[in-house]
């Protein structure tokens, strides 16, 4: 068989069709990324977010087209003996020492603006640590909320003593640090942050509760700050919190929300990120939503 894949609409490296691309290897199957000058037995398409638009060519020349993602289908996935698979890195020229996936899936929290409770439900363990780092000094981790699960501070203890440098980039809930998580937190070895998720006005003294006990334990790295931008005044009020030299660790990343009903490339919020640049940049930009926080996963 010929497979042919399309990432619709992001260049971040898409675990699902790095499993399908490795599934299909295993059979012996070509796999590529799609070309309207192949015939194809089977074309993948993944679309993460609702808001930007679909893909801009009709297939014609395939006899099946399979389309995933959030910007598609919340409900649809992988079958369990592709999504315990390997992924296949090669697609996307991944370093042979990073490794991607997720140690939990789903979320405890309802926050109004996120799809994950919505499309994965109430947090369960997923993968152990192992079974993504195959050997791998690096891991790229995309829990939406690790150390609300037990299993998933287990995890966390586990990848301190394998020695492994890891990025959560989803972030973690600053809300849930006591002075033990801060303690463990600290013993990691990241990539590059620590990131938490500054979403409301309240949030702002739970994350400098947390940066405050990972101090007091030894981390002396920085903290980026996922912001998600909706009401004007308390948004930009929340992102500028973290202007001045006491703040200098600290990096807010501003997101505008977008429903998830929101199809078709109309951009809600966009005249809220275009005030916040008029008024002078935060140390934060203003950019569009991350892949699985928020709006899209």
């Amino acid at each position: 068989m010929v497979i042919g894949l399309i990432a619709v609409d992001s260049k971040y490296p898409n675990l699902a069709l790095m499993k399908l691309s490795a599934y299909h290897k295993a059979k012996g199957d070509l796999v590529e990324w799609y070309t309207p000058f192949q015939h194809y037995d089977v074309v993948y398409m993944a679309k993460v977010f609702t808001f930007t638009p679909d893909y801009y060519q009709v297939i014609a020349n395939a006899d099946k087209v399979e389309k995933g993602g959030t910007g598609y289908d919340i409900r649809k996935t992988l079958l369990p003996e592709i999504d315990r698979l390997q992924p296949d890195y090669s697609i996307y020229n991944i370093s042979p020492d990073l490794a991607y996936g997720f140690l939990t899936r789903g979320c405890p929290n309802k926050c109004k603006w996120c799809v994950v409770p919505q499309k994965e439900g109430a947090i369960r363990p997923y993968m152990d640590i192992e079974e993504i780092a195959k050997g791998k000094r690096k891991a790229i981790l995309m829990d939406n909320n690790v150390i609300a699960s037990d299993y998933g501070l287990q995890q966390i203890e586990k990848i301190v003593k394998m020695g492994l440098r890891v990025d959560f980039n989803q972030a973690l809930d600053a809300r849930l640090v006591t002075d033990e998580i801060a303690a463990l937190l600290a013993k990691v070895h990241w990539i590059r942050y620590v990131r938490f998720g500054c979403d409301t006005t309240a949030q702002i003294a739970h994350v400098e509760k947390a940066a405050s006990l990972m101090n007091k334990h030894g981390y002396k790295g920085e903290y980026f700050l996922y912001c998600i931008l909706m009401d004007f005044q308390e948004s930009y009020s929340r992102v500028n919190h973290w202007r001045g030299e006491e703040y200098k660790r600290f990096k807010p990343y501003a997101q505008p929300y977008r429903p998830l009903d929101k199809r078709g490339g109309d951009v809600p919020n966009t005249a809220l990120a275009a005030r916040f640049s008029a008024l002078g940049k935060p140390k934060g930009t203003i950019q569009h939503l991350r892949v699985c926080r928020y709006e899209a996963t």
